[in-house]
């Protein structure tokens, strides 16, 4: 559904026979008799299984095979039934920035899955936990270890061991358990724990440092120590799979590794672990069920993971923003407009700070279908752009001919209505990005940056990210958080917080679900945990399906539009073969091929255009889009928008500085 519904009737002198429509709620038939064909083309705004759906929205289900791993668990430790208790049959994921503002947007994906549980044998067992043995390496205990030693568990932490993450990724997936095909998505729930050869253990993952600072996360700092990981692509720098291996989609969890820091295992004490006034739900160590967890409470926890992580973080989420950037036109060049404001005295941090081509050249394996460009310029820090954010730091509304927009939105508007100074018009859509440079201490806004919406109806806008001293002190410079933040403006939500279709709730890593942070703990740019600079194998298949829905979406809203013009005749031959390209992308995704889904969706989008063209209707970008600014008279958000999105809408993407 998009924000704005337009209710047409068919022209008087239309060529084309079309049965009666109310309120976009009848089917339409299309007779193709030059083609000798008719092409159904039901004109609602409910998903159906054909191609082309004018008004309305693609269908793309898609049958996902779930393999489910249990590696020293047997059935009688977790036993499927209670696992499937807490997962989903269904999910259709929502554009969840439209949701913020209380706008259900569907995609037309539809998943729909077919969990496949697995118990290792013994002899698997003992060759797997033989080759975690053979490249452990012993370690000091790390401080989250100690922390737990220092309350009252079941037993202390003796001895610590780093396992290299990666290479027991290729492990799982060179030696995979018979019957299980790790090209499909893949968890692995591990214990080792309880075997005579069981070693204490943290996984690491190091060799990616900084590009701007030099700092390997990884390597220094225990709260970046593992328990999970998965999600590397083939070609990797770092860490790939290699090409022979092909595509895999293996994530694996070690409930025996530990206790650590991202999800917070290491603190069996305190109920509430990041100070929000409410208890915190944690997957402890697996020694700690039957003590700090009820041992019966294993399965569902899983089954938690699973769902709330796997499926709806890793393997099939829900878009951060719009995967089609601009309404009604798609662009098919993107200009990543970069922009620094060096207010960093004695600092040229867009020379220091940023790493020009890695920065491309990971936004770029991102699959969108659309043509991407970079370029950059340095501005100085004033005008409004130094008092809006001088503002914004001091949390005050800095334009008082647009007081109801908060203070939070101060970048955004001061960047909306200067937007001249930066924006060169060089790409069909520029996606602007301001970088502060500060000094200041007063200035230091606490994180990295953040990737905003329009204000009005969840549309992405600009990006903001941000460099002073305490950030540097810490390990970061600007080109990460350009690639995260892009990341998002792009569509892509964190590995941490997502929505779950079948509740309808949108959920950070707090509270309830306080573990989803293990999510982080994958091959992601869009983690938090800093140990890579790439785009996982999973972020590239919900890109790739995401972009391939978005072209789907505009092609139906200018299909309608053609139907609904007085020479729609004109286009017959290229909206049945619009048809014919949504109907391969159907079946590409149904055979997994995300790749051939994105280019068959984009094939139908420009037999549309193609159609429009004939037909005379004009296809343009339509309001509200990026920069939109709503009047002053008109109240800047309206009574429509509830209070509550104006308080969520930086929620989802702040990227904090954490040591």
């Amino acid at each position: 559904m998009r924000l704005l519904m337009r209710l047409h009737s068919a022209p008087a002198n239309l060529a084309i026979a079309l049965l009666p429509r109310r309120l976009r709620a009848r089917a339409v038939l299309v007779a193709v008799a030059a083609l000798g064909a008719a092409l159904s083309v039901p004109s609602t705004a409910v998903a159906a299984d054909e191609g082309l759906n004018p008004g309305g929205v693609t269908r793309f289900a898609e049958r996902v095979p779930v393999n489910v791993v249990f590696v020293g668990m047997n059935e009688g430790d977790a036993p499927w039934s209670a696992v499937r208790s807490e997962l989903a049959s269904r999910s259709q994921p929502i554009v969840r920035s439209r949701a913020f503002y209380g706008i259900q947007e569907r995609l037309g994906l539809d998943y729909t899955y077919d969990y496949r549980p697995h118990y290792t044998s013994q002899a698997w067992e003992d060759d797997f936990f033989g080759y975690l043995a053979s490249i452990a390496v012993a370690k000091p205990v790390t401080d989250y270890q100690a922390a737990y030693n220092a309350q009252s568990g079941r037993l202390d932490v003796t001895g610590n061991h780093w396992i290299h993450a990666p290479s027991v990724e290729k492990r799982l997936i060179d030696a995979p358990p018979p019957q299980v095909d790790t090209r499909q998505p893949t968890v692995f729930f591990i214990n080792w724990y309880g075997r005579s050869d069981f070693r204490f253990h943290v996984y690491s993952k190091t060799g990616e440092a900084d590009p701007d600072t030099r700092r390997d996360f990884g390597a220094v700092l225990d709260s970046r120590k593992l328990v999970a990981w998965g999600g590397t692509t083939p070609e990797d720098e770092e860490s790939g799979l290699g090409r022979s291996r092909g595509i895999h989609r293996v994530w694996f969890y070690d409930l025996s590794a530990g206790p650590e820091s991202w999800g917070g295992s290491f603190d069996i004490t305190n109920p509430d672990l990041d100070s929000d006034g409410v208890p915190d739900y944690r997957i402890p160590v697996s020694w700690e069920y039957g003590a700090y967890r009820a041992k019966a409470e294993l399965p569902r926890d899983l089954g938690k993971v699973l769902r709330y992580v796997g499926l709806n973080l890793l393997f099939t989420s829900s878009p951060l923003y719009p995967p089609y950037l601009t309404a009604d036109r798609l662009p098919d060049t993107v200009d990543l407009d970069v922009n620094t404001l060096e207010g960093w005295s004695g600092v040229d941090a867009s020379s220091q700070y940023v790493t020009r081509d890695l920065f491309l050249s990971e936004e770029r394996e991102l699959p969108t279908g659309v043509s991407l460009t970079t370029d950059s310029q340095d501005l100085p820090f004033s005008g409004d752009l130094k008092r809006c954010y001088v503002e914004w730091i001091a949390n005050v509304p800095c334009y008082d001919r647009y007081a109801a927009y908060p203070a939070f939105a101060n970048l955004f508007l001061s960047a909306a209505l200067g937007r001249s100074r930066f924006l060169d018009g060089d790409a069909d859509h520029e996606a602007a990005l301001l970088n502060y440079a500060v000094s200041d201490p007063a200035l230091d806004p606490g994180f990295l940056g953040f990737a905003d919406d329009n204000w009005l109806d969840g549309t992405q806008s600009g990006v903001f990210s941000f460099v002073y001293p305490r950030a540097v002190q810490n390990g970061y410079g600007l080109t990460t958080t350009m690639i995260h933040e892009y990341g998002h403006h792009s569509s892509l939500s964190h590995p941490h917080d997502g929505y779950d279709p079948a509740t309808g709730v949108d959920y950070g890593p707090t509270g309830d679900f306080f573990f989803a942070w293990l999510g982080d703990e994958s091959n992601s740019m869009m983690s938090y945990i800093d140990l890579n600079w790439d785009f996982s194998q999973f972020d590239r298949d919900n890109s790739a399906r995401h972009h391939a829905s978005g072209y789907a979406l505009v092609a139906n809203e200018i299909a309608q539009d053609i139907l609904d013009s007085r020479h729609a005749e004109r286009a017959a031959g290229e909206l049945s073969a619009a048809d014919r390209a949504l109907r391969s992308a159907q079946e590409a995704v149904a055979d997994h091929d995300y790749t051939a889904m994105l280019a068959h969706a984009e094939e139908a989008y420009r037999h549309v255009l193609a159609g429009a063209d004939r037909a005379d209707v004009e296809v343009r970008v339509r309001q509200p889009s990026t920069w939109t600014v709503v009047a002053p008279s008109q109240g800047a958000r309206g009574s429509r928008i509830p209070a509550a999105a104006v308080d969520l809408a930086p929620w989802p993407n702040l990227k904090r500085v954490t040591p």
